[in-house]
Order: structure tokens, then C-alpha cells, then sequence
């Protein structure tokens, strides 16, 4: 394993881009571990609709970065008091969207510092039934990125004020319920340290299941890469905003694997746009599923000739295809 330095850097535009980076240029031979710190940001799943997720008066109003990362999964808010960590391995068929293979020696580290901490759900580590992490992947068929977050000592308050809670999450759980769930993991220590002791813990914790770790500082062309990736992509409003599809078909449920948000632009008749939304992962990318749409007439009939033969499970999880069929051509809005 080969710990990457990031230099120390707080903006968030800097370290994702870093992430892709490293996924598309580091080598093959090695498995990475990075660990980072963001400036007050929200950091938007691959598949949302950022606008429909940010409290855009609020965010603007104070200066909260908005980025979006590779990884699907939902909106979520970082600080100075969240440390997010990375790892970055080779393509595993067996390790897509297995969240227990790299969430355990964080869990194992945390839970020798006295806390109860455990995978539960889909993809949080909880600790006594309150969630202090999210994780996600991403993979592009060579190499993964499996990252997440873990809630140190981080403004809590500032989640509701900066996102915007969807009413289907509202609707089965409360809003009250929502919130209460989200804890810092300094609510459960004894001895509370700056985030950099706490980050300095993680790490040598880390150490003890492999080999002495090497750590590794980026040379000035790969910075100058990262810095080329954050111009040309994640400072950019087309990738962290996207522009609004037409659409005068609006239709959203949300299944086991989180939600799903189709906006669906007919005109004579045929699809003219279609676009997906949502806090699901899949293993292959969504735009793909988007464009087979594109052309068919909005008939049930057509969109069921036109999956046929589609694993929709590749691009949302375990969503039954006569569910998925169901949401796009029902007989209501669900």
C-alpha cells in the first residue's frame, strides 16, 4: 500500500480532481490510500441533479463549494471537521459495490479507539445506530476508487442549512429522524484530539494490517496534471451543475438501492431526451442506459423490446427491470 500525500490541500475542486488522478494515472502495480480534508463544500454524486440537491441561495450566499465526483451515492457535506479517505485498487468484479471490503480495516482502527462502530445499510459505518460515514465507488473496468467520509468533528448544523432534504428520504423516516441519525465521532470519545492526531491514528492503525506503508509525494508534472484536470473539469459549471434537461415527464420512486429520478422529453411521440437522477450505484455509467432511450416512441411496448436484452442491474443495482419498465411507463407517477 502507498499512502499519497496531498499536501496539506483544503480545496475540494483540488482533491477530487486528485482522486481522478490518480485512478487514471497512477500504476497498477501498487494499491493507494489518500487521505483529505475539504473547506466547507458539498460534494455531489455522479447521477444528481445538483440544483435539486443545494440550497443554491445558502451555498452561494456562503461560499460553499459545490463538486461533483465520480462515484454515485448521494449529496453529501464536508469541513474542516470531516476526514475523507481513498483507496484506489484494481478492477474486482467481487468487490463492486461490496462496501465491507474497504470499510473494514477503517472500521477496525475505529473500533480500537473505543468505538462501536459497524457497516450497516447500503454503505454507512455507524457507530451505537448513529451514522459517522459514507462510502461510495466508482470504477472504470481497470482500476476503483473506493472512498469515503467519516464525520469527526464536523458542523452538523450546516448539512441541513447547505442541502436540501428529499421529501421521498422525509416521507419514511421524519425529518426529525433524518437528522438525529448523523453523528461526530468525537461524541463517543473520551480523549478528543485535533482532526490531524485523529487523522495521524487512523493512519498508523492502518499500518499495522500491512506492510510499512510508503509514502508517496506527487511529482511537479503530476501536479501540474491534477491542476489541468481541475481547469478543464472540476472547476467547471458543466460538470458540477450540468444544465437542466427539457423534459415534461417527471417520474421518481425510491426502490432498496436509493432513488431513481427520470425526466423524459417526448415530442411526436419518440423520446427526444431522457435523463436519470438519483443516489443509486451502478457499475457502468448511466449515460449509456440514457442513450438507448433516446429516438424510441414512448410506448411501453418499445421501452420493454428495447431492454430486452439489457441488464439494468449494471447500471442502478438490484432494481427488477419490470419495476424499472414500471416507473417509466406507468399508469401513475409514483
Amino acid at each position: 500500500m502507498v499512502f499519497v500525500e496531498n499536501e496539506g490541500n483544503t480545496n475540494p475542486h483540488i482533491n477530487i480532481a486528485l482522486e481522478e488522478y490518480m485512478l487514471r494515472n497512477f500504476s497498477p502495480d501498487n494499491d493507494y490510500l489518500l487521505f483529505y480534508i475539504n473547506r466547507p463544500s458539498i460534494i455531489i454524486g455522479s447521477y444528481q441533479n445538483t440544483l435539486e440537491e443545494i440550497n443554491y441561495d445558502y451555498v452561494k450566499e456562503h461560499d460553499i463549494r459545490v463538486v461533483r465526483r465520480l462515484s454515485g451515492g448521494g449529496a453529501v457535506y464536508h469541513d474542516l471537521g470531516n476526514l475523507n479517505f481513498s483507496f484506489h485498487t484494481n478492477h474486482d468484479i467481487k468487490s463492486i459495490n461490496n462496501f465491507k471490503n474497504f470499510t473494514a480495516p477503517v472500521i477496525k482502527v475505529l473500533n480500537s479507539l473505543g468505538l462501536n462502530a459497524e457497516l450497516q445499510g447500503r454503505n454507512d459505518i455507524l457507530v451505537d445506530g448513529r451514522k459517522i460515514s459514507g462510502t461510495a465507488q466508482f470504477t472504470n473496468g481497470k482500476r476503483m476508487l473506493s472512498h469515503g467520509t467519516l464525520l469527526y468533528n464536523s458542523n452538523l448544523g450546516e448539512v441541513a442549512n447547505a442541502l436540501h432534504v428529499k421529501m421521498s428520504k422525509i416521507e419514511s423516516k421524519g425529518h426529525k429522524s433524518v437528522r438525529s441519525r448523523v453523528a461526530n465521532i468525537t461524541e463517543f470519545m473520551d480523549n478528543k484530539m485535533p482532526i490531524e492526531e485523529f487523522r495521524k491514528l487512523l493512519l498508523e492503525g492502518l499500518y499495522q494490517d500491512e506492510e510499512p506503508f510508503e509514502t508517496y509525494h506527487l511529482t511537479e508534472d503530476e501536479w501540474k496534471g491534477v491542476h489541468q484536470l481541475v481547469e478543464e473539469k472540476y472547476d467547471t459549471w458543466d460538470w458540477n451543475f450540468g444544465r437542466s434537461p427539457k423534459f415534461n415527464i417527471k417520474r421518481v420512486k425510491r426502490f432498496p438501492v436509493g432513488e431513481i429520478d427520470l425526466r423524459i422529453f417526448v415530442e411526436k411521440g419518440h423520446i427526444t431526451e431522457f435523463k436519470v437522477y438519483g443516489d443509486f450505484f451502478g457499475k457502468k455509467p448511466i449515460a449509456e442506459l440514457e442513450e438507448m432511450m433516446i429516438g424510441l416512441r414512448y410506448e411501453r411496448e418499445d421501452l420493454v423490446n428495447r431492454l430486452a436484452d439489457v441488464d439494468i442491474t449494471d447500471y442502478f443495482g438490484d432494481v427488477p427491470k419490470d419495476e424499472f419498465v414500471e416507473l417509466m411507463h406507468g399508469d401513475d407517477e409514483s
